[in-house]
Parts: structure tokens; sequence; C-alpha cells
């Protein structure tokens, strides 16, 4: 059964940064791409970023780009993404994604 279990969301101030992870299991995750997509507050769910298998293949939706780097450690099944310069527009609940499969997401919520 796949799993994958978010962490590292909080509150924090605009121009602040965190750090998400996304641990994974019941699937060869080494030999997989993974995703991370959001949902803000009534709206739908919004793609972030993908990352190759190998970690060399990566992608950044333009609202993020330049201040979100995602990253994954094959020998220990996480994925991470790093989010640096927030604004209140990304509050959201952010999930990673295997496929058609996402965890129960965590939350970031960026306010003053």
């Amino acid at each position: 059964e796949v799993q994958l279990v978010e962490s590292g969301g909080g509150l924090v101030q605009p121009g602040g940064s965190l750090r998400l992870s996304c641990a994974a299991s019941g699937f060869t995750f080494s030999t997989h791409d993974m995703s991370w997509v959001r949902q803000a507050p009534g709206k739908g769910l919004e793609w972030v970023s993908d990352i190759g298998d190998r970690g060399i293949r990566i992608f950044y939706a333009n609202s993020v780009k330049g201040r979100f780097t995602i990253s994954r450690d094959n020998a220990k099944n996480t994925l991470y993404l790093q989010l640096n310069s927030l604004k209140t527009e990304d509050t959201a609940i952010y999930y990673c994604r295997y496929r058609g499969t996402r965890g129960q997401g965590t939350q970031v919520t960026v306010s003053s």
C-alpha cells in the first residue's frame, strides 16, 4: 500500500522559510518521479513542482520558481520542498503526490 506522510508545515511571516518533507513507503521510491501540489483555501489543486527519479529533471510552476526548491533523498525514501521568500498567497495545504495518490498534507500559513 502506497503511503505518503507530509510534515514540516507551520505558521510563518512573509519572507520566511519552511522545509517540507514527505516520507514515502509502499513502492520503489527511487525509481519514480514525484510531485508537490498545493490547495489554497477555497481553490482547486495547484501543481507546484516535479522531480525525476534521480533528482535531475526538475520543474516548477511559475508562481514558485526561484523561491522553492524540490529535492529527494532516495536512500531515505523522502521528498523535500524548501520554501523561501514566502508570500501570503503561498498559504495552502501542501501535498506530495505519487501518480494519483496524495498524503494527508501539511498546512503552510503565511501571515504577519
